[in-house]
């Protein structure tokens, strides 16, 4: 359960964080203040006990009441989930903790790194070898969670006549440079924005792992789990919406919402089951479907809100949230990996069987 205070102040601020009113320096700060950072974190390295599949549930919760808290909540938690795997046990000592207290953002730069293990796009930053690390240089269009009050970024980088490897790149290494926040439809309040790297020099002591195309299947599986969580939690709100349009009246809408209810309360007990088991680290492709299905049930949710509602969520002063959540289901399939990238990654596969 979220606190319910911050529960509150996530309802109070939604529509300004999704139109950039709210002030975004301020999201992670909230989110830490109600410890839902801490979830799926073994208690002797800050957390609060747990496994991921209650961290996947933490940003569902969150996801309820606004996509923009839960997609910065997404970016910082994929960052420590990466500290957590990394065999680089220094770098988690000295970063987690100001992550976990929200004193610094962790963004998960690893959406391009991502298409890239399936062979989608090429990796866009490039390292040279230097006698302490690494000179970097590229470009990275689309990160969330850059806090301009301080961030760390994650990375996978291309190396001439070597392995690709991933980086935790922080905020003021010298040729690093944030640009302004892109003008988003929604989700303003992300302190979404591209990173430019000129020569950046970063040292092997920021090193997340040596071989990326290691590293990244093992992430993959809470990288994704935890994006499905926004994609849960708008749904769940949409379908008690329909509900609550539907209180005591007899209508055909109510066999409809009993269907997704049941479809994604299922398909989130098969996410978390398959998360934890390790069976996604074998079969991605079942992971795959899954973040499709509940893209594709958070859209349906929507919709019927949209049915239930009727002509009201079309006025400006009853339907800001509806509003709000249309424009959120519309962000859900095209987040990183998109449903087309993802379905275009499943017919390669199922071709080269």
């Amino acid at each position: 359960m979220l606190d319910p205070a911050f529960a509150r102040w996530l309802d109070a601020q939604a529509e300004a964080l999704d139109q950039g009113q709210c002030d975004p320096q301020a999201v992670l700060g909230q989110l830490a203040s109600a410890q839902v950072l801490r979830a799926g974190i073994d208690p002797t390295l800050g957390g609060s006990g747990g496994t991921v599949a209650d961290a996947i549930e933490a940003v569902a919760q969150v996801a309820s009441h606004s996509l923009a808290a839960a997609f910065v909540f997404w970016g910082q938690r994929a960052f420590i989930e990466y500290l957590l795997q990394s065999p680089n046990v220094g770098l988690r000592e000295r970063l987690l903790p100001s992550l976990l207290s929200g004193e610094l953002a962790g963004a998960t730069g690893l959406s391009n790194a991502m298409k890239f293990l399936s062979g989608i796009e090429a990796l866009q930053v490039k390292a040279s070898p230097q006698a302490a690390g690494w000179t970097l240089d590229g470009r990275l269009y689309w990160v969330t969670n850059l806090r301009k009050g301080g961030f760390v970024v994650a990375a996978a980088i291309d190396e001439e006549g070597a392995s690709p490897f991933v980086l935790a790149i922080p905020d003021n290494a010298a040729g690093l440079t944030r640009s302004d926040d892109l003008q988003l439809m929604g989700l303003q309040s992300s302190n979404t924005a591209a990173l430019g790297f000129d020569k950046v020099a970063v040292s092997r002591d920021w090193l997340l792992h040596e071989n990326a195309k290691q590293f990244l299947p093992a992430v993959r599986p809470a990288f994704l789990g935890l994006q499905c969580g926004m994609a849960i939690g708008l749904s769940r709100r949409s379908l008690s919406e329909v509900e609550a349009h539907l209180q005591g009246a007899r209508s055909f809408l109510a066999e409809t919402l009993n269907v997704l209810n049941e479809r994604l309360e299922n398909t989130v007990r098969e996410l978390k089951q398959g998360v934890l088991d390790g069976r996604f680290l074998a079969q991605p492709a079942a992971l795959f479907k899954l973040r499709i299905l509940l893209a594709e049930t958070a859209a349906d949710a929507v919709q019927l809100e949209l049915q239930a509602s009727g002509g009201k969520a079309y006025l400006t002063a009853f339907g800001a949230g509806f509003a709000r959540r249309w424009r959120e289901s519309a962000f859900v399939p095209i987040v990183t990996p998109s449903l087309v990238q993802l379905r275009a990654e499943l017919q390669r596969q199922a071709s080269a069987a």
